[in-house]
């Protein structure tokens, strides 16, 4: 899952970066409010993190501009503004949390997952793909009671596939929620990636499938026909 962080605060902003990505997040950081309107432009993320008192820009103008543009990406405003009339007219320009400062980031993190699942049309931290499930929280893939080790881009890779099961992942998409914009990859990288993901998913008669020319799609068998190890 890829996140923006738009946070001014650089002591903040480092702990909050360092937080998502110990939580298996690729993160882009933007420290002013125009920065993060150009890469909101140019960037598909899964959920915004957005202070309000920014430089050159306001966090309120990057979210109305956001949702003009009829973008329905989750966005959590931060803001050390803990006045009501304040959280009310963030909400009614398109925020979908808010959370004051200061706060802990256990809780920012939850809030976050919390927005992503009713994003992905989950209300659970369990996503079940056949015999797959995923805990959210804990950041934990199973199949059939036994947890599949991972690493992180493989979980990456295994993650977007069960979020959208069913349909087709493009490669360019799994780029996009791998990485941020500062690493540079090749598609070489996902078809690594997805080699190793199959063969961690055979004994459990798990394929994906590679549909010529548009990316991926995870079949998954009914749990009872999951072989056993």
């Amino acid at each position: 899952m890829r996140v923006l962080l738009v946070e001014d605060d650089e002591v903040l902003g480092d702990a909050l970066n360092q937080s998502l990505i110990n939580a298996g997040y690729a993160v882009d950081w933007a420290k002013d409010g125009r920065y993060a309107d150009h890469a909101l432009h140019d960037q598909v993320y899964d959920a915004v993190v957005l202070d309000l008192g920014l430089p050159i820009m306001d966090g309120l103008t990057v979210l109305l501009r956001l949702r003009q543009r009829k973008i329905e990406i989750p966005v959590l405003i931060l803001s050390a503004r803990d006045g009501l009339d304040d959280r009310i007219k963030a909400l009614d320009i398109g925020a979908d949390d808010y959370l004051t400062k200061p706060f802990k980031l256990r809780e920012l993190e939850a809030r976050l997952r919390a927005l992503i699942r009713r994003a992905n049309s989950n209300t659970s931290n369990f996503i079940n793909a056949g015999a797959l499930i995923l805990n959210t929280s804990e950041r934990i893939i199973s199949a059939n009671g036994k947890m599949i080790v991972l690493s992180k881009r493989e979980f990456g890779v295994l993650e977007l596939l069960m979020l959208r099961n069913g349909r087709v992942v493009s490669k360019e998409a799994l780029i996009e929620n791998l990485y941020n914009w500062s690493e540079e990859v090749s598609t070489n990288a996902i078809e690594v990636y997805i080699f190793r993901v199959r063969k961690k998913l055979e004994p459990y008669n798990i394929r994906i499938n590679n549909i010529s020319g548009l990316g991926y799609m995870l079949e998954n068998p009914p749990l009872e026909t999951a072989k056993n190890e």
